[in-house]
């Protein structure tokens, strides 16, 4: 069996976190549109996540939008030494749950300054292009990013749902330090992307670790959670962790209490058996 409480990673070689980190996508309202519901609530996750030890928050400017990067400046400015905040530009909001691409230089200008603004920073620690837009050129997208980082504003550049030839198409250009691509247990799409990103010192970025409407899935982790006090959830985030050692965690949730149990994912030991199981479940 294998714990994983002190494990972490490092982004770009000089930025090092713990690998469960937060998603800050569900602090603010119904699809993901306007002010959460329980603002307090809001406010009191982002301040646990400090105090459980999470020094590493992934937020973007359409998440509300600006409501997220808002709420992280309210809760936790002036920040720890040790937290490391990356957000994202590239999608515009229409509406709840409407996510136009748009990674035009001139939108992510507005967008890069909206979030230092938000969040009351000078440079950005990790910034990440949202998608990539097929209506612009890629060399576009980023030729800002280069300069952005040459001028001080971004230190490190990564990209989300991304393939392996649009990662090395990048590096052509700028230094990738991390992708944020959909993976779980049981959506396992891009696992030549994270092949790829574990053997270049790329930090992988699983977003929606539990494909929720998978209930074949949930009743199988479930099951194998049951001899270890553990849910699903926590049996699928502590599989992430055994996978690959540069997979970088950050499990969303708008509750204290559901925070305080994904943290406890760090800790859960799991038979070799176990793993070898769920290894086969893709």
């Amino acid at each position: 069996m294998k714990t994983y409480s002190n494990s972490t990673i490092s982004i770009g070689g000089n930025l090092k976190v713990n690998r469960m980190g937060f998603g800050a996508m569900r602090i603010t309202g119904e699809g993901i549109w306007g002010p959460p519901a329980d603002k307090d609530e809001a406010i009191r996750v982002l301040k646990k996540t400090v105090e459980l030890g999470i020094n590493f928050i992934d937020t973007a400017d359409s998440y509300g939008p600006n409501v997220s990067e808002e709420l992280i400046a309210e809760a936790l400015f002036p920040y720890p030494k040790d937290l490391i905040i990356a957000t994202k530009g590239g999608l515009t909001r229409t509406g709840p749950n409407q996510w136009p691409v748009n990674s035009h230089p001139d939108h992510l200008k507005k967008a890069l300054e909206g979030s230092l603004k938000r969040l009351k920073l000078d440079k950005i620690d990790l910034y990440q292009l949202h998608r990539i837009d097929p209506a612009v050129p890629f060399e576009d997208s980023l030729a800002f990013l280069k300069k952005a980082q040459e001028d001080g504003l971004i230190r490190h550049i990564g990209l989300s749902e991304v393939s392996k030839q649009d990662i090395k198409k990048a590096q052509q250009f700028v230094k990738i330090v991390s992708v944020q691509n959909k993976y779980s247990i049981d959506n396992r799409k891009w696992e030549e992307e994270l092949k790829y990103c574990e053997q270049n010192d790329i930090a992988f970025i699983p977003w929606y670790p539990l494909n929720a409407g998978n209930i074949n899935t949930i009743e199988l982790l479930n099951k194998i959670g049951a001899s270890y006090n553990a849910s699903a959830h926590q049996v699928a985030l502590a599989w992430l962790l055994h996978h690959s050692p540069n997979i970088l965690l950050i499990p969303g949730t708008s509750k204290v209490k559901h925070l305080e149990e994904n943290y406890k994912a760090v800790n859960l030991k799991i038979s070799e058996e176990d793993m070898n199981f769920l290894n086969r479940l893709a």
